[in-house]
């Protein structure tokens, strides 16, 4: 009879010698992220040759599994968490909380309830805490930790839902959305994409909402916001801000435009999935300001707090609201009688304890090193503005006030393209390209605690040595 990989799960023993193999593998990889090409070398399809096959008709010892899987798949992994990675809004893992993560895995709890997980309950909670204080936000705010940005935004604009419905008299819980008072929603034209999917979540449709204009950085105009909630008529009203652009880092007029939307009657989101964190550093806060008067706000621990994937935050200044549009109850469930079990904030039933590597971060890093966090990169950001910007024929499009550079090469989008292409070819670092105000462009994120005025170079020198194969014929798709 063959043995069973589980047979001796009485005894920690057991465990010993798969997780040592991890321990040993995630240590080389750390080690190799400081010299290391950034980009994956093995594509999608050498991946699936390499770990596909058959299953295995019988056990393979735990030990094998984890080894060979670590071997395997290596070639197929981007180095997004070191200090070359600037594509996307990306952070790195800060060392307390990616040990503060492998516990979570370990202790293997289902931390949507208080009563069987007062534990993990607990840090989390204080996670909160600090982190409404941190962001500046108002005591009282409910935080629900969730994947990431798309559902902290769908977290949000459900609560906003139930508030501006429930305001008219209509119970959208029991009753849905047939034959329910309009909802208005407002939104801008340079919104991110996942405010769209939240809308469509949330039973809206993305094509309902009013786009409002943006100015040249893709900040919200005021004039078009004021348009736009006369035609409401004072009917149920949700608007959304963005705290930082995710191309250009512009923050949309904050606190004129929540004043605006409240004499309207309007529910205010912001969606600050990076930019928020601007709050944490004294030399940026003045981007946020009047930011802790909205109604609800979404952000992202993976991204700027730099803790490991996944790890978003959906918080709310009505916890009743908050509690009535996502909790649920059911017989068999201990629930507690006093502050809100994690569950009654969040879509997820199950859920591991995401705001353990939270509370991690925060703690290994304290409100100082927040704060520097934050402005080191900003830092390194202008740098990159700075050292790019003064090469012939290189443009920064946008006023670099946070951790995001827009770059674009020739005023020409087939060349801007291409030297993205080939920055990511050459493999020291990798960044993206993306289309502002339908111009193509090259877009540099910085947002990892691991980045150094090194790495910088490094970029620079990347996108110098990419933008003369380009222009001298050196390089081809």
């Amino acid at each position: 009879m063959a043995s069973r990989p589980h047979e001796r799960l009485d005894g920690s023993m057991s465990l010993m010698p798969p997780m040592a193999l991890a321990a040993g593998h995630a240590e080389q990889w750390l080690v190799d992220l400081a010299h290391r090409p950034v980009p994956a070398s093995a594509s999608y399809d050498e991946m699936l040759a390499t770990l596909g096959g058959d299953l295995p008709s019988g056990p393979v010892p735990p030990g094998t599994v984890v080894d060979e899987l670590a071997t395997a798949i290596r070639p197929g992994l981007t180095a997004m968490s070191g200090g070359r990675f600037f594509g996307f809004v990306i952070g790195g893992s800060l060392p307390a909380a990616m040990a503060a993560d492998w516990l979570v895995s370990v202790w293997d709890q289902n931390s949507g309830l208080i009563a069987p997980t007062p534990g993990t309950a607990a840090a989390e909670a204080v996670a909160a805490g600090w982190l409404v204080d941190v962001l500046g936000l108002p005591p009282e705010t409910s935080v629900g930790f969730v994947t990431g940005g798309c559902m902290a935004n769908t977290t949000c604009l459900t609560v906003a839902r139930h508030h501006v419905l429930a305001a008219v008299g209509w119970d959208v819980e029991e009753q849905g959305l047939h034959g329910a008072p309009p909802v208005h929603v407002i939104t801008s034209e340079e919104r991110h994409a996942t405010i769209d999917v939240a809308l469509r979540y949330v039973g809206f449709g993305a094509a309902t909402a009013r786009k409002v204009g943006t100015d040249d950085q893709g900040r919200i105009l005021l004039a078009g916001l004021a348009a736009a909630l006369a035609e409401t008529g004072g009917g149920p009203t949700i608007v959304t801000l963005a705290a930082g652009n995710v191309n250009t880092g512009a923050f949309d007029p904050l606190a004129e435009a929540i004043a605006m939307a409240h004499e309207a009657g309007a529910w205010v989101h912001v969606d600050g999935a990076f930019g928020l964190w601007a709050a944490a550093s004294p030399e940026h806060r003045h981007l946020v300001r009047g930011v802790e008067a909205a109604d609800s706000w979404a952000t992202d621990g993976h991204k700027w707090l730099n803790v490991p994937y996944d790890c978003g935050l959906a918080m709310t200044r009505h916890l009743a609201s908050h509690r009535a549009a996502m909790g649920v109850h059911a017989a068999y469930l201990t629930e507690t009688q006093g502050p809100p079990d994690p569950l009654e904030l969040v879509p997820e039933f199950s859920r591991r304890a995401r705001g353990v590597p939270v509370y991690a971060a925060l703690r290994s890093l304290g409100r100082d090193g927040v704060a520097d966090l934050v402005a080191r990169c900003c830092g390194h950001a202008t740098r990159t503005a700075e050292l790019l910007g003064a090469l012939d024929g290189v443009a920064v499009l946008n006023d670099v006030v946070l951790n995001q550079v827009l770059l674009r090469f020739d005023d020409d989008d087939a060349t801007t393209r291409a030297v993205v292409q080939a920055v990511v070819d050459d493999g020291a670092v990798y960044l993206s390209g993306t289309t502002f105000k339908g111009r193509a462009g090259m877009r540099v994120s910085v947002s990892s605690w691991a980045t150094t005025d090194d790495d910088i170079d490094v970029l620079v020198d990347a996108v110098t040595r990419a933008l003369h194969a380009v222009r001298v014929g050196d390089w081809a798709p």
